[in-house]
């Protein structure tokens, strides 16, 4: 962070903040990204209306908006903190609206400014939700995508098949992981300390823990029960365009 980031109102820094604590879990973010907007092209051109989903500070719709000049982006979260950096960060672009909502409450897509997107995309998030939520959101979004549209989820899907090659991840990522907080790279509890302290977002951080709590738990499916369950609910075509030793891309076409 920098110093004018601490004063709440440097919300690039703040975004820049976010990204490289991604990047402390996922050195390969930014590959993960490009590949998402490769196929996002390929499959729906180069001006997509696109839902962010669990957008938190919207480092996919910065990416996207960067890359696709007329692409139009929903970003739909509930971490009142991340929204805000979202918020300001985004201030005065018309191509981007933010929606505050839960996507564990039944009429959420009733607060989304449009009801049909060519592309909902979504990194590092729905890990927090468990199996029978994950289901019916999979199912409320097969609604929300158009025919021949993408859903695409990139996060960290666990195939439970694999224990010693899991393991043996594990143990390597947390070992790169050491090595780069031990010369201070921010963790997750770091940087929300940090957030805490800061005269703007620590108010909508204290609101963020009484809403999640320290950090939520949910599961971890593999690749091929996410498939199963987008199929079921409704897309035609499902299957990994991306994968690292950790993390795993999951194209779902409608």
């Amino acid at each position: 962070m920098t110093d004018t980031a601490t004063t709440g109102t440097d919300w690039a820094a703040w975004q820049r903040s976010w990204d490289r604590q991604q990047e402390w879990y996922m050195p390969d973010r930014e590959e993960r990204f490009r590949v998402m907007l490769d196929m996002v092209e390929a499959v729906v051109g180069p001006e997509p209306r696109v839902l962010d989903l669990a957008c938190g500070t919207g480092s996919i719709t910065d990416r996207l908006l960067k890359r696709f000049p007329g692409a139009r982006s929903t970003g739909v979260d509930l971490d009142p903190a991340l929204l805000a950096i979202a918020e300001g960060y985004f201030a005065g672009e018309e191509r981007v609206t933010f929606v505050t909502a839960d996507l564990k409450d039944p009429d959420w897509v009733t607060a989304l400014p449009r009801t049909s997107y060519d592309a909902v995309l979504t990194a590092t998030a729905l890990h927090w939700l468990h199996m029978e939520p994950l289901t019916a959101l999979y199912g409320q979004l097969a609604g929300l995508v158009r025919d021949g549209g993408v859903l695409m989820n990139a996060d960290h899907m666990i195939d439970e098949t694999t224990p010693r090659i899991n393991a043996a991840e594990r143990a390597r990522r947390h070992a790169r992981m050491d090595q780069e907080k031990a010369v201070g790279v921010l963790d997750w509890t770091d940087w929300w300390a940090v957030a805490a302290k800061d005269p703007v977002l620590a108010e909508p951080t204290a609101r963020r823990f009484e809403i999640y709590g320290e950090h939520a738990d949910g599961d971890t499916p593999s690749a091929r029960r996410h498939a199963e369950i987008l199929r079921a609910a409704g897309f035609d075509e499902v299957r990994p365009v991306w994968a690292s030793p950790s993390d795993t891309l999951l194209l779902a076409l409608k």
